[in-house]
């Protein structure tokens, strides 16, 4: 797989694997946008606030982040346009319980795939089904919208990096079967030390990844020195952890600061990334209000529920109102921010794993046992499903 790093081309990816199917109506979750030149459409304030000299709320933040949404329906292109997609066990199962979606001849065509019929061993066989459907249901997508389709990699595999790996190739196989070019995929990997390392081992063979459920400043820096393309830091599920728990050292120094642990976090990782000339882009997910989002203007992407798009879009002042957001993050505020010798240490397993704290490690198995428990179900499925009627 050949990917340019530099200046990549258009291309998005989604920051959720859940989708609601019904009939030809597809939701995606979380598109975002990879070109700094912005040439797919964004999500802008409509034409009779334009032309009456009036700037939203949308506007403004979106000049100095991607603002993307967390739902995007495809029927609503105007509003709030889709340009990419991830695929997922959890959009698999979606599929399956909608026979009449535009997905579900994808499906059925990896349930009679001869390659994986043969295969006596129903484990394998199973795996098979899977990586074929996901695939296709790839395909599907890549031809639906005009950025990257983003592969969700077996959370099975989250502490196996060698796995890992060999399950990216084999997906790349198998995209490349299809005739998906790999400037249009990322993979979206666990943040364990091993996904971590297996990130690494990718992206030095041009092959551009996402790392998620990145919820500890060790786990971001580690992976910015890995070379990851997207870091994704969910700041609410951090915020949702705070509210219940306590103990974890990099959280009580927030809460002591006086800050929000979520938004601390993706600043810190954002500085770190920026100062020091990494060259991931920082996803901030799980946005829950318009604070959240103001605090996070000038991180590269934010990922935004409707209704605060929705109430971005609807909110407008006139130019000679002075209205003006500030811009919390950029490369010149990077550059003054003091990190400490331990922070700027060459992250290894050992170094990561004493530096994560109880947040860290409780939210990862928490995130990794759901998507185990999705790619399981999904497998219990296609045992009882296969073959498939009428193919």
């Amino acid at each position: 797989m050949t990917i340019t790093l530099q200046s990549p081309p258009s291309s998005a990816l989604s920051s959720s694997s859940s989708f609601s199917l019904q009939g030809r109506n597809l939701t995606l979750l979380s598109t975002l946008h990879f070109n700094s030149r912005r040439s797919f459409p964004l999500i802008r304030s409509s034409s009779s606030s334009i032309d009456a000299g009036l700037i939203t709320e949308l506007d403004s933040v979106s000049s100095f982040s991607e603002i993307v949404p967390d739902t995007v329906i495809f029927d609503d292109f105007e509003r709030f346009p889709p340009t990419a997609a991830t695929v997922s066990s959890s959009l698999l199962l979606g599929i399956c319980s909608l026979p009449d979606t535009i997905f579900r001849n994808a499906v059925d065509m990896a349930l009679a795939d001869s390659s994986c019929c043969k295969l006596e061993n129903s484990e394998l066989r199973l795996s098979c089904f899977s990586n074929k459907a996901l695939v296709n249901v790839g395909g599907d997508l890549a031809k639906l919208v005009p950025g990257r389709v983003s592969t969700e990699v077996d959370a099975r595999l989250a502490y196996d990096t060698h796995g890992i790996i060999r399950k990216v190739h084999d997906l790349l196989r198998l995209y490349n079967e299809i005739d998906v070019p790999p400037e249009r995929l990322l993979f979206k990997i666990p943040s364990t030390w091993q996904g971590i390392e297996a990130t690494r081992l990718l992206e030095s063979e041009g092959i551009q990844t996402h790392l998620t459920f990145v919820y500890s400043f060790a786990q971001a820096a580690a992976a910015a020195q890995a070379g990851a393309s997207v870091i994704q830091i969910f700041v609410g599920r951090l915020r949702d952890w705070a509210r219940n728990h306590s103990g974890d050292p990099e959280i009580e120094a927030a809460l002591k600061r006086g800050e929000d642990p979520g938004l601390a976090l993706v600043t810190k990782a954002y500085n770190y990334i920026h100062k020091y000339g990494h060259k991931s882009k920082l996803m901030a997910a799980a946005v829950r209000n318009k604070q959240d989002l103001f605090s996070l203007v000038g991180v590269d992407y934010i990922i935004a529920p409707l209704k605060v798009l929705q109430s971005l879009k609807e909110s407008v002042t006139a130019p000679d109102e002075k209205y003006s957001f500030v811009r919390r993050l950029s490369p010149q505020s990077a550059s003054m921010y003091d990190f400490s010798d331990e922070e700027l240490t060459k992250w290894d397993q050992l170094s990561l794993a004493s530096a994560m704290g109880p947040a860290s490690v409780e939210l990862l198995a928490a995130g990794l046992d759901g998507y185990v428990t999705q790619a399981k179900r999904v497998e219990e499925l296609f045992a009882k499903i296969w073959p498939p009627p009428n193919v």
